[in-house]
Order: structure tokens, then sequence, then C-alpha cells
């Protein structure tokens, strides 16, 4: 009787910590990155990746305890407010550190640490060359 009541104990030692990971898995995780975007997940980790690192932290959220409408509304940073827009069509991104630039829907496109859209004819004015050699197709 002694050692089920202690295997008992046993197992549920190995299942309660796994059930309270879960619970905190589901937490919403929010930043500011240093390039002004914003960053959303369920983990810190890898926040703000390619995006010089973070410059702030949101509060972490729990979507099963939060209410459903909330009254208070975040504060706004300077930062948030004057957030770099994202290329619009025709925009390219141009790495200024190696005078590279990344087309639409490319891996390094908006997401290298220095950098900024703009058109494709000023990109090259400036005397950016395309990566891999390879001009956009707009």
């Amino acid at each position: 009787m002694r050692n089920l009541l202690l295997s008992v104990a046993v197992v549920a030692g190995l299942i309660l910590p796994i059930g309270a990971a879960h619970a905190q898995s589901t937490a919403t995780v929010t930043a500011t990155c240093k390039d002004g975007t914003a960053f959303t997940g369920t983990s810190r980790s890898g926040a703000c990746r390619g995006h010089g690192g973070v410059q702030s932290w949101g509060e972490a959220t729990n979507p099963a305890n939060t209410p459903s409408q909330s009254t208070a509304q975040p504060a706004t940073t300077t930062s948030q407010r004057a957030a770099p827009t994202l290329g619009g069509a025709g925009q390219v991104w141009v790495n200024t550190a190696s005078k590279v630039y990344h087309c639409p829907g490319t891996r390094w496109y908006g997401k290298t640490k220095q950098g900024s859209y703009m058109s494709e004819p000023e990109a090259r004015a400036q005397g950016a060359k395309p990566d891999h050699g390879k001009a956009c197709n707009s």
C-alpha cells in the first residue's frame, strides 16, 4: 500500500508541472523592436530577431484570464507612433551597411539591422546592388 501511494505521488508530481507549463504557454508576450516593429508571441525567445533586438517589453497577458472588454488603453510611446511603414508596392529594402537591396518576398526583405525602404531606381541611384545580382520584377 505504501509503494502504491508513493507511485501515485510521483506520477502526480510529474503530471502537474506539465499542466502548469501548458497554462503558461498560452500567455501572450508583446514587445517593441528597436526598428519600431511590433512583436507578439507566446515566448520572449527569439523576439525581434533580425530587427535589432527588443527596445521595450509589453505586459504579458493570458487570454483565458483577461476580460473580454478592457477599458485600459496602453501607453503610446514616441517610438511606437514613429514606427516605419512597411514597404509598399514597388519598394525594396536597402541594407545601408552592405549597399545591397532586397525584393519583396525574399528572406532579408525588411529584416537587416540597418536599412530603409525605397524604390528600386532610387536604390540603384544611391549605389545599391540587387541581392545575388537579381533585380526585382516590378
